[in-house]
C-alpha cells in the first residue's frame, strides 16, 4: 500500500469511529399512555391502572351516597401517606398524585390540598397580609377541612425460581372519616408480574 493510500485508509478509520463515537444513544419517543415495562418493577402503568381502579371502587361503595344523603354535599377528601413497604425504591409521591387526580376528575368529591401544600398557601397568605392591598388579601382561618383521608401502603412478596422471578404487589387503601376515625372503606388491588430471565451463552 503506497503512502497515499495508507493516509487515505487511516483517515476513513479516524473518521468513522468519530462518526460512531459521536452518534449517542438511540432515543424513540413513545406515546406515554403506552405500556412499557422492562425489569417487572413497580412503574408508571402500575401507578395509573391501580389508582384508577382502586378510586373507582372507593366511590361506588355504600359510605360516599349515604354522606351526601345525610349532608346534603359532596365530603371533601385528603390524600395523606402511602408507605412504601417494598424492598424497592418506589416514588409514592407519584401515586399519590395519580390518587389525587383520579378522585378530583371523578366529580364525586371535593379534594383538600396536602399538608404541605397548605403550609405553602397558608406561607403566601402570611405574605399577602403584609404586603398586598387589603382589597386582594386573602385572610387566614378560612379553610375548609377535609371530611375523609385516604391512607395505605404498598407491600411485595418476591418468588423466584430458576429462569424466572414473580413479582408480587398488594396495595392496600383505606377511607378513614376524619371526625370519629372510623374506617369506611378498605380497597386492595393485587398485581403478578412473572420475569422470564435470559440464558447467556458462554
Amino acid at each position: 500500500m503506497d503512502l497515499k493510500k495508507a493516509a487515505v485508509y487511516v483517515f476513513a478509520v479516524v473518521l468513522s469511529v468519530g462518526l460512531f463515537a459521536c452518534s449517542g444513544p438511540q432515543v424513540t419517543r413513545l406515546d406515554p399512555g403506552e405500556e412499557v415495562d422492562f425489569s417487572g418493577y413497580w412503574n408508571d402503568t402500575d401507578s395509573h391502572q391501580v389508582s384508577a381502579e382502586m378510586i373507582g371502587d372507593s366511590l361506588n361503595r355504600p359510605w360516599l351516597d349515604e354522606y351526601i344523603k345525610k349532608f346534603s354535599k359532596k365530603p371533601r377528601v385528603i390524600v395523606g401517606s402511602v408507605l412504601n413497604k417494598t424492598d424497592e425504591h418506589i416514588t409514592t409521591e407519584t401515586f399519590i398524585k395519580d390518587l389525587e387526580k383520579e378522585l378530583t376528575n371523578s366529580g364525586k368529591v371535593v379534594m383538600v390540598a396536602s399538608s404541605m401544600q397548605r403550609d405553602e398557601i397558608r406561607a403566601e397568605r402570611d405574605d399577602q397580609a403584609m404586603n398586598a392591598r387589603a382589597d386582594t388579601a386573602k385572610a387566614q382561618g378560612q379553610e375548609t377541612g377535609a371530611d375523609f383521608m385516604i391512607k395505605g401502603q404498598i407491600n411485595t412478596i418476591p418468588d423466584q425460581k430458576k429462569g424466572a422471578e414473580l413479582k408480587y404487589y398488594q396495595v392496600e387503601l383505606e377511607m378513614i372519616d376524619i371526625s370519629n376515625n372510623e374506617k369506611v372503606w378498605i380497597g386492595q388491588k393485587q398485581i403478578k408480574k412473572v420475569i422470564a430471565k435470559k440464558k447467556y451463552k458462554v
